[in-house]
Parts: C-alpha cells; sequence; structure tokens
C-alpha cells in the first residue's frame, strides 16, 4: 500500500542486476515506494525523455543505475559509452535538481589506475586507464556537478541474482558454464578486486542515502581477492574440481586495460557509523545457495 509520507525512489535502470534488486529491496522496505524505469520506460541518452519521466513521476530520490557496462565492448565503441554513462548521467542530475530530488550515481572501482596497491579512499585522486572508466568518472563530476543533493557510490565485481544482461552473465555464471563445457578456464591472477553482491549493495543504499550526507562512498563486500581466487573459490565451494589455470593481464590479452589492484576502502559508510558489508565470501555462499547452482 502506498503511504503518502514514503519516499518516491525512481530506479533508472531497474532491468538490470542491481536495479531489481534494488526495486525488491525498496518495495519491502517501509519507508519508500519504488518506481521502476527501464530501458522501455525512460531513454537517458534522450534529454527529453528523461525530463519527461522524471517530472512526471516527481520522485523524491532518483537512482541511476543505467550503465554502459562492457569494458572491452566500451574501447570499441566510446560514444555509445560516453552516451549512456556520461551524458545520461548529467540529463538524470539536472532533471534531479529541477524537482529538488535526490540523485544516486552508481559508479565503479575502474575510476582508478590500480597503482597504489592498497585501498582505494574516496578521497583519492582517480586516474581511469580506459574508456569505462573515463566514462564513468565525467558522469560522476556531472552528476555533483549538476545537483547538489547527490550520491556518488563506487562498487566493485558486482555479481547478482538476474545476472548482467550487458556482460551475457556474471562472473559466477561464467565460470559454471566454462567449467561445464569441460574447457580448460584461464582466469587473471595478478588483478586483485572485491566481489560484489548486488543484495548486500542494494541494501545499503538505502541507509546511505536516509542520511542526507551527501557525498561519495565506496561500498563493497570485505575484504579481496583476484579473479583467479575469486574463481577457484566458487569452484571449491561447489566441490568442484575444475581445469582451471591461473595466468596473467599481459598473456590473457584483453583490450581495455584493467587496474592492477582496485580495492575500495569503505571509509565513508563507516564514519558514518552504518554497518560495512559483509565478507566477500560469506556474500558468495549465499549466492550459490540462492541460485542452486
Amino acid at each position: 500500500m502506498v503511504s503518502k509520507n514514503n519516499k518516491k525512489v525512481a530506479v533508472i535502470g531497474s532491468g538490470g542486476q542491481l536495479g531489481k534488486e534494488l526495486i525488491r529491496v525498496l518495495d519491502t522496505n517501509p519507508g519508500f515506494d519504488p518506481i521502476s524505469l527501464d530501458h522501455s520506460s525512460i531513454e537517458s541518452t534522450d534529454k527529453a525523455s528523461v525530463f519527461d519521466a522524471l517530472i512526471t513521476d516527481k520522485p523524491d530520490i532518483v537512482i541511476n543505475c543505467s550503465a554502459y557496462v562492457g569494458v572491452d565492448d566500451c574501447e570499441d565503441h566510446p560514444r555509445d559509452a560516453f552516451a549512456v554513462n556520461t551524458i545520461g548521467a548529467g540529463y538524470i542530475a539536472e532533471a534531479c535538481s529541477q524537482i529538488n530530488a535526490i540523485c544516486v550515481y552508481i559508479s565503479t572501482d575502474y575510476v582508478f589506475d590500480g597503482q597504489k596497491n592498497s585501498p582505494y579512499f574516496e578521497n583519492d585522486i582517480p586516474n581511469p586507464k580506459n574508456v569505462y572508466g573515463v566514462s564513468k568518472l565525467a558522469g560522476e563530476q556531472l552528476t555533483r556537478a549538476y545537483c547538489d543533493k547527490h550520491f556518488v557510490i563506487r562498487t566493485s565485481g558486482l555479481y547478482g541474482v538476474s545476472g548482467s544482461s550487458g556482460k551475457g552473465g556474471n562472473f559466477i555464471e561464467t565460470m559454471i558454464n566454462l567449467e561445464k563445457s569441460g574447457k580448460t578456464i584461464r582466469v587473471v591472477d595478478d588483478q586483485v578486486l572485491t566481489p560484489t553482491y548486488t543484495v548486500d549493495l542494494a541494501q545499503s543504499i538505502p541507509d546511505i542515502v536516509n542520511t542526507e550526507a551527501y557525498g561519495v562512498y565506496h561500498v563493497t563486500n570485505g575484504g579481496f581477492c583476484s579473479w583467479y581466487e575469486f574463481a577457484k573459490t566458487i569452484f571449491d565451494f561447489k566441490g568442484i574440481v575444475p581445469d582451471l589455470l591461473p595466468t596473467t593481464t599481459q598473456e590473457y590479452g584483453a583490450k581495455a586495460m584493467r587496474p592492477m589492484y582496485s580495492v575500495l576502502e569503505n571509509s565513508a559508510i563507516s564514519n558514518l557509523g552504518l554497518t560495512p558489508l559483509r565478507h566477500w565470501k560469506d556474500a558468495l555462499i549465499e549466492y550459490i545457495e540462492t541460485m542452486h547452482y
């Protein structure tokens, strides 16, 4: 039942893995009324579409999960990446400012270059090394420039129950499908990150927004690992011994450069007294049990 005292929350990109989880979380939270805005409801790269949708719904909070997420694909299609991740973000933030709504922009660990070799704090200077990271950093900047009431939430290695439509499934699904095919699986062992479960991230966002302590936040599960360790842990939890081999970034030869170390220090949420997200291994166990792999 909709309450006039509830906050109306529009989720742009509600068809994606994080967007779907946010709708579910908000729908079960008595303080919020979610508004689902998928690609059929709003075109983030079209200013008129953005303004029409948001002015019509007049949400109190807008969470922008819309993103062009294929990291290697962004190298081949930079115009598309910037259209969604940057220009679209600017339109959304501008519309939020006009209707006095809070604007939440979901960003990435890839805004950093990975040269620090220790966890990145929110005030560390970004230096993205690929088109995806550059476009997301520019999206952050437009969000902050156009809307004073903003939250920029950077996260890392997202996976969720719905998978990632932009990537043809998440990393875990990819690993399990490769194992079933009987192929040798090679995963880079020199890129370190924190895998983050969309359930945990989605549950934390309303708590952060409710503080009205606007700014930049790092929100990931706890701990860190390499992609190879992530893959090995997936199979360990399932009791499978696959043909899994570590490789290097150079040997793997992906088109886009990746940060070698992109662990995010979740200091801002700790400073607010909010509960940090659980360890990535605990989240992974729940995900695997939920999916019945």
